[in-house]
């Protein structure tokens, strides 16, 4: 588990047995998708991931590498062109094997579609995403959301009750994004619902949408 010391990036909270590596990064990986400018770091993002020993190697590292160019002071026009030049670069590698990354936390706050523009959402979204390193969404069955699945996603924090696997992130590290169910996510709300209502009283855009 990994806490994020605004002074000097990521470090470790507790150390784990199980083979994964968890934290709540502020500044995501889809950050630096787009063409759209990164004007200013945001203070609301909220972006739980955890990954396996293959996603640690490869994706994670885009994680704490921006989280300590960040606390060193680096500009955020400049950090987001920094991390664009080192994807282009190839310079953070491709997971080496097939592997999972838990994202089943109750409450998810960043962008919606980064590929198109920097709107922001929170959600409820439990869901388990799958490497998929230069993978396209035909061939592998999948589609992007419609224009009024994503209007639907801006309102109600949830894609529509009939979720389908789809891809995010294309290239080198995407994903395959596969939700859970209504009631598993039910339940993980349930299990924390103490934790949303506390980070509700901290900040309004940290309530679930009703």
């Amino acid at each position: 588990m990994y806490v994020l010391n605004p002074d000097k990036g990521f470090e470790i909270a507790r150390k784990g047995t199980n083979g994964f590596d968890a934290f709540v990064a502020r500044t995501g990986d889809d950050t630096f998708r787009g063409t759209w400018p990164l004007k200013a770091y945001r203070d609301d993002i909220l972006y739980p991931i955890s990954f396996d020993e293959a996603g640690t190697k490869a994706q994670m590292r885009i994680f704490f590498d921006a989280a300590e160019m960040q606390a060193k002071g680096t500009p955020p026009e400049e950090l987001k062109k920094i991390m664009q030049q080192r994807f282009q670069a190839h310079y953070y590698p491709m997971p080496e094997r097939a592997g999972v990354s838990y994202m089943l936390s109750p409450i998810l706050r960043t962008y919606v579609n980064p590929d198109a523009n920097d709107s922001v959402a929170t959600s409820n979204i439990p869901h388990v995403m799958y490497y998929a390193p230069n993978v396209s969404n035909d061939e592998m069955g999948g589609a992007m959301p419609t224009p009024e699945q994503f209007a639907y996603y801006m309102q109600h924090g949830r894609w529509p009750d009939t979720p389908y696997p789809f891809l995010i992130l294309h290239g080198p590290h995407g994903y395959m994004v596969q939700f859970r169910g209504a009631e598993e996510r039910d339940a993980i709300t349930k299990q924390y619902e103490g934790m949303l209502a506390q980070l509700c009283k901290i900040k309004e855009v940290w309530c679930l949408p009703n």
